[in-house]
């Protein structure tokens, strides 16, 4: 069982966030600062949609907000009713850094817009994640991440590999943004400690989605004329899969000629390991295909523990497939503190995801677990009340 501090001080100790965004993409990225330090005080709609589904004990409750809402601080306020709105205001007046993905036209309304808030507290860096460019013609339309994997090509990518135009079973489109977001506000902080000047951030999931996509599939078009098609060619192959082994599943990839003779070898096909296509310095891309449908029949030969230390061996690159359902009893996920549990105020017993990144003298810390919605709103408005 971990136990939950108040006192470790991370790197961003002494930023104040409001997080003014719902969902996953800005609630995300706020619990990300608040992990490294930031005291991230979220202000909490009356319905935000991560608190609705199945929950075990408190409604709101759900998986997702515990997973997405840990080291902030609820304040439940109605943006629409004008105390709440004023009292807001007189939250981000002491923030560092606000974040939110509300649409354009509905923070120009409640009068959050970045020239509003600018002119109150001109040092603040505010993100504004949202579906599309606010230039662009698209800005006020609805976005969830199977629109912005269509939009941005992976839908594409996926039919051109596996023949079907499946969406990637994981919300990436917030979570890469998310991930965005953060790195885009501490970039943006040390630009204002070093001018003194806060800015206005866009963060557009589309475009983010498809700057990341692009990275090695844009490919043969990066070059005028294009030299070749989109499309990372091993990513792209017919076969290119985790292999079932004689019990269970596995990720194994011969990257060379001799990782393939010594993959070959340790499967008892001695005649596979003289096949000249793996006989010499490189593998020729024609063979990739037949190759990989190869590691499939062969993978049955032994356990994927056996595979394990032919592969640690050969330095053949290598890993078990994580089944989620165990994946808080690999040795692994135990031993990386990325799956411990902890003991919930209102939850009981819960597991809580791991901080993966790890610093030698300012180590992020979990300080609170995930609040009941407007759990925290009467001690905030007392701190609030009492620094004026």
């Amino acid at each position: 069982m971990t136990e939950i501090t108040d006192t470790t001080a991370g790197p961003l100790d002494g930023v104040r966030v409001i997080d003014l965004s719902t969902v996953v993409m800005g609630p995300y990225a706020a619990q990300i600062l608040g992990d490294l330090g930031a005291d991230v005080i979220k202000i909490e709609s009356p319905a935000d949609t991560v608190r609705v589904g199945h929950y075990r004990t408190t409604p709101g409750m759900t998986p997702l907000n515990l997973n997405v809402n840990r080291n902030k601080r609820s304040v439940a306020l109605n943006l629409k009713e004008e105390t709440d709105r004023e009292r807001a205001l007189a939250l981000v007046d002491t923030a560092d850094v606000l974040i939110t993905n509300m649409r354009p036209g509905a923070l120009h309304r409640l009068g959050l817009s970045y020239d509003d808030i600018a002119a109150r507290n001109p040092r603040l860096v505010y993100a504004h994640a949202q579906g599309f460019r606010g230039d662009s013609d698209r800005a006020g339309n609805a976005a969830y991440d199977e629109t912005v994997q269509a939009a941005s090509g992976l839908v594409d990518i996926a039919d051109r590999a596996l023949g079907e135009p499946v969406y990637l079973p994981t919300i990436i489109g917030d979570k890469v943004s998310s991930l965005t977001i953060a790195y885009s506000v501490l970039a943006a902080l040390l630009h204002r400690d070093r001018t003194g000047r806060g800015q206005q951030v866009e963060i557009p999931m589309t475009d983010t989605l498809i700057a990341f996509n692009l990275v090695e599939h844009l490919a043969g078009h990066t070059h005028v004329p294009e030299s070749s098609p989109t499309g990372f060619p091993l990513s792209m192959l017919k076969g290119h899969k985790a292999v079932r082994t004689k019990d269970g599943l596995a990720c194994v990839i011969p990257y060379n000629p001799r990782n393939y003779r010594d993959f070959f070898s340790a499967a008892g096909r001695p005649d596979l390991a003289e096949d000249p296509r793996v006989g010499g310095e490189a593998i020729d891309s024609a063979d990739h295909e037949d190759l990989a449908e190869l590691i499939g029949v062969c993978a049955p030969a032994l356990t994927t523990e056996e595979w394990a230390e032919v592969c640690a061996k050969h330095s053949i690159p290598m890993a078990p497939v994580l089944e989620l359902e165990n994946a808080h009893e690999d040795p692994y996920v135990r031993d990386g503190h990325l799956l411990d549990t902890v003991e919930h105020p209102t939850e009981g017993t819960v597991r809580t995801i791991g901080i993966p990144v790890r610093f030698s003298a300012t180590p992020g810390s979990i300080r609170r677990l995930a609040p009941v919605a407007g759990q925290d709103t009467a001690d905030v408005l007392a701190e609030l009340d009492a620094a004026r």
